[in-house]
């Protein structure tokens, strides 16, 4: 009896460290992707003087919403299935101030050389039935492990501050529903889904306007200005002769 006791302990403690060593390469995944995208931010804030993305979050799915997938998608209970078959268990969400930029961050995380793109779902061109808008990417990257290299894929969802919020609500609404949502209330989330599209494209046209206007009243030091390191440098006019 103590001996099948001592066997089962041993046999969770090894369940254990198999799941923690499995979720720690989706972590270490993201790592390189939120290292590549801080890469990306500060580089188009020094070139351009402007930066697309708001803010980052990310998450790694829990074992219990992992289970819940794996039943919904009916695939093998399998550390190795799971891997091949479920691929938001990183997941990276980009907010951007503009719809515009989703389309500029994608395009950049896409020429990454060392990352494949598995999966490009536009639902911003094509919005979900309920008024879901969002661009997603499947990424893959290769995670560099002591014994081994490990090929890691992440979801990113790239969206506006208006699509976050609506997606936020709605999540919330469901939630709270069970997932049985009155009509009224679906009709009502698809109305204010179209209203956040229409206020994207205001915000879109302003900051165009905005651009334009700034561009035709930039002063001559502004184009001599370089900032690295919050460190302010000046050009000077030899530079640009030579």
């Amino acid at each position: 009896m103590y001996k099948m006791e001592t066997t089962t302990t041993n046999d969770l403690k090894k369940f254990k460290a198999q799941i923690t060593r499995f979720l720690m390469v989706y972590k270490f995944g993201l790592d390189e992707i939120k290292t590549k995208i801080e890469i990306l931010k500060q580089e188009f804030q020094y070139v351009h003087d402007y930066n697309p993305i708001e803010h980052v979050a990310s998450r790694i799915k829990s074992p219990e919403s992992i289970l819940k997938k794996v039943r919904k998608k009916g695939c093998e209970l399998s550390l190795p299935s799971i891997r091949e078959n479920i691929n938001d268990i990183a997941g990276i969400r980009i907010i951007c101030s503009f719809t515009s930029d989703i389309y500029k961050v994608s395009e950049m995380l896409q020429k990454q050389e060392n990352m494949r793109i598995i999966e490009c779902k536009d639902y911003i061109k094509n919005p979900k039935p309920n008024g879901y808008q969002s661009l997603h990417l499947i990424m893959e990257v290769p995670v560099f492990l002591s014994d081994r290299t490990e090929k890691v894929r992440v979801e990113a969802q790239i969206r506006t501050i208006g699509m976050d919020f609506w997606a936020s609500l709605e999540h919330k609404i469901y939630y709270k529903c069970n997932k049985e949502v009155p009509e009224k209330l679906r009709n009502e989330l698809m109305d204010a889904a179209i209203t956040v599209r229409q206020l994207d494209m205001k915000m879109e046209q302003l900051n165009k306007e905005i651009s334009e206007i700034k561009e035709s009243t930039s002063l001559e030091y502004e184009t001599q200005e370089i900032v690295i390191n919050n460190q302010k440098f000046y050009l000077p006019k030899d530079f640009f002769k030579a």
